[in-house]
């Protein structure tokens, strides 16, 4: 997710273009001697000032200056304006008269340009069609969450489903984030109608239009929504490792200033794509049903189409006597490679233990299934004050972020999994209260406990969570940072997913129904109490932290 450090292109005038007026007339030398001659002659023998004779459009004489290249015309924007009052700037002709008096100057037209060339900033970042293209596409991953609720209440309402059903779609779900680095093979290897980036994004948008479309219109079974569902998550994440490249390409050979406000783009319009749609989602569902929400859903992800016409990409032309076969060949040859240097990489000690405490800390089994059914067909919580507490998770996961950034980023990554994790484990507990109705009996309703409750164990879980993108991102060797951190991102999923299919065992193995909830508790005391059993591994962790650097960090928030 050209050249890979140019944000933004600046088109020059065909008029104000110092090479057009070089040409606009043959320099002296290039006219030949017997022309020059019998011009030069009458002008001789008239003992008149000759210069003052010239045709009107040969009164001046164009001085050009040599135009800068593009990468000093960025910094252009920061040179006053007062300057160029008192000299010719970069790309500046000045017309003079040839008996030496200055005649008007086109200095009047860059001006100009001047004032168009200045753009829109954003976390400082030029808002350049490219990199609107790629905020765009992040805030659609964002806004996308306006589905989520909508999906849990359509697969426990509409089609009566079980909580460990629920959870077993809900990890089948997430399967396509397990081979991320696949969508990177293909979209550099096999250029779709001569485009690598654009192409697929209008191939994403219009897959996770289709599956929202069929959810919102003919769906009507447990395995069509699951399809249905896979097909989505898949368009999400083929888009996702698409704007991925897009930002690694802008980014390399940039500042790490620049490359950190770029990371910041993304992860802010993320953010507030997934903030906008928290509320709406239980709102709509309330208010106009769970299909109602899918039609609207099923318009966003043609903003990605939409916007992908905003990718300045060149055409990638076949070579010259190759054909599609032997393009798949090269395109399979191009893949052994990479997994051979891929597992190459994840072999070595230093990345293959830490990689399997990652997954193991991932996949302790998840109860959120079965809550969700409690505090719906028990507890009685609407649509719309679900759609409340997403909103306030929302903004809590960025509260972590905060917390993490600000206290937790300098301290050994040991110590930081001990103590969250600790902590996590201990805190978690508190969902029995909500389960026994123990907090009423303090005097805290229902609804005001389910709020507290997710915006602390939200920051805490967002803060736990970091220390792993940043021990993915110093795992990764130079040359293979986007390829390995991806495939460590997508092994941490599949921890997760692993997860939530041992929460839906144990959800079946208790006997935790849609209406039974009589060993809930112990389903919620064994899921915390699992979590603590990944600590005895924190010795296949680095010992030390190195200071994990701004690029990690920025690294990190996008990541999430």
């Amino acid at each position: 997710m050209a050249s890979a450090s140019t944000f933004s292109s600046i088109s020059v005038l065909p008029l104000q273009n110092p090479i057009l007026s070089f040409f606009s007339y043959p320099p002296i030398s290039l006219i030949p001697r017997r022309t020059r001659a019998l011009v030069a002659g009458p002008l001789r023998r008239t003992r008149r000032r000759p210069r003052r004779k010239f045709p009107d459009k040969e009164m001046s004489v164009a001085v050009t200056i040599r135009a800068p290249s593009p990468s000093h015309l960025q910094g252009e924007d920061d040179v006053p304006l007062a300057d160029s009052r008192n000299g010719a700037g970069k790309g500046d002709m000045l017309t003079t008269s040839v008996d030496g008096e200055a005649a008007s100057s086109t200095k009047t037209a860059p001006r100009k340009n001047k004032y168009h060339m200045r753009t829109v900033k954003c976390f400082g970042v030029d808002l350049s069609p490219d990199n609107v293209a790629v905020a765009m596409v992040y805030f659609v991953q964002g806004v996308l969450g306006l589905a989520r609720l909508a999906v849990s209440f359509y697969l426990k309402d509409d089609l009566h489903l079980e909580p460990a059903e629920t959870a077993v779609i809900s990890g089948f779900s997430a399967l396509p984030w397990l081979v991320k680095p696949l969508y990177g093979f293909i979209s550099d290897s096999v250029p779709l109608f001569g485009y690598r980036r654009r192409s697929y994004l209008i191939l994403s948008g219009l897959l996770g239009a289709l599956s929202w479309t069929l959810m919102a219109t003919f769906v009507d079974s447990k395995y069509d929504a699951a399809f249905c569902i896979l097909l989505g998550s898949l368009s999400v994440a083929f888009s996702d490792v698409v704007v991925d490249s897009m930002v690694v390409e802008r980014a390399r050979g940039e500042s790490q200033s620049m490359s950190g406000s770029l990371q910041s783009l993304c992860w802010g319009s993320s953010a507030f794509g997934g903030i906008v749609s928290s509320y709406f989602s239980g709102s709509l569902v309330d208010a106009y049903g769970v299909r109602f929400v899918f039609g609207i859903t099923a318009l966003l992800p043609l903003i990605t189409s939409a916007v992908a016409v905003l990718v300045k990409e060149q055409p990638v032309l076949p070579a010259r006597g190759k054909n599609l076969p032997l393009a798949s060949l090269n395109f399979i040859e191009s893949s052994k490679q990479n997994i051979t240097q891929l597992w190459d990489a994840v072999k070595q000690p230093n990345v293959l233990l830490p990689t399997l405490f990652i997954f193991l800390w991932q996949a302790t089994p998840q109860s959120d299934s079965a809550m969700f059914f409690f505090t719906t067909n028990k507890l009685g919580f609407t649509p719309e004050f679900l759609g409340r507490v997403k909103l306030v998770t929302s903004v809590a996961s960025l509260l972590g972020v905060g917390v993490y950034n600000g206290f937790l980023k300098n301290v050994q990554l040991r110590k930081i999994f001990l103590v969250t994790t600790v902590i996590g484990s201990s805190l978690g507990m508190t969902q029995v209260f909500l389960v026994t109705g123990l907090n009423r009996k303090f005097g805290i309703s229902d609804e005001w406990f389910a709020i507290g409750d997710s915006l602390i164990l939200t920051v805490l879980g967002q803060a736990s969570f970091m220390p792993v993108l940043v021990l993915a991102a110093r795992l990764c060797p130079e040359g293979m940072e986007a390829t390995l951190f991806a495939t460590l991102m997508s092994i941490s999923n599949g921890g997760s997913v692993l997860g939530g299919l041992i929460g839906a065992g144990l959800t079946q193995l208790f006997g935790v129904t849609k209406d039974r909830f009589d060993n809930l508790t112990t389903l919620i005391i064994l899921c915390n109490l699992s979590s603590l059993l990944p600590l005895p591994l924190l010795g296949l962790l680095p010992r030390d932290n190195h200071d994990a650097n701004k690029e990690s960090e920025d690294l990190e928030m996008k990541s999430n």
